[in-house]
């Protein structure tokens, strides 16, 4: 059987990358898009990248939601993203927490960032270019998880993600790739960078 092509990945933590961490969000009620977001995902579709999204969700172990929550909120995510032409290849989650207090979700999990189950699942389960794919993650945490994975890993601090990740795109030598409808140059970037 032919290898498939492999292809460059965009690893996006949830909670803090693509909307507000507000402290265990389980519910679309308690979901608010980070600006950008959504467009940047659009855009990182468009320029040929997987798209995948990794998250702590130790909501569950803890009682404040269940993991029926969690997929009902990723389905509609995953329906908004596609009311603007966007979409996640994959997404992993992990509900486990050594401290629970849900018993069934007490447990060490190499899934639950810092450690790198997630990605490593990912990356053991599509074509992914290892060498030209990376991960944004709002802890240090998120970031090593990265690291231990061999991705390439960036801090987002906050503000509009499409800026954040035009810059680091142009940064990382993807400067003749198409991102947000324009082929990146240092000069579209740094005037996108200062909006």
């Amino acid at each position: 059987m032919r290898q498939r092509r492999r292809r460059s990945a965009a690893f996006l933590d949830r909670d803090g990358v693509l909307n507000h961490d507000d402290g265990h969000v389980g519910s679309r009620e308690r979901f608010r898009w980070i600006d950008g977001s959504k467009a940047t995902i659009k855009s990182l579709n468009d320029a040929g990248f997987f798209v995948f999204m990794i998250t702590n969700q130790s909501g569950v172990a803890r009682g404040f939601y269940t993991e029926s929550d969690v997929l009902d909120l990723h389905a509609e995510i995953a329906t908004e993203l596609a009311e603007c032409g966007a979409h996640l290849d994959d997404i992993r989650y992990c509900p486990f927490h050594p401290e629970a207090v849900v018993p069934a979700y007490r447990r060490i999990s190499n899934w639950r960032k810092p450690a790198p189950g997630m990605i490593q699942d990912l990356l053991d389960r599509w074509p992914i270019d290892r060498a030209t794919s990376f991960l944004i993650g709002d802890q240090q945490t998120d970031c090593e998880a990265g690291m231990a994975a061999g991705i390439p890993s960036h801090l987002f601090r906050g503000g509009d993600l499409s800026d954040f990740v035009a810059v680091l795109l142009a940064s990382a030598g993807f400067a003749n790739q198409q991102y947000r409808g324009t082929t990146l140059s240092s000069a579209n970037v740094v005037a996108s960078a200062a909006r």
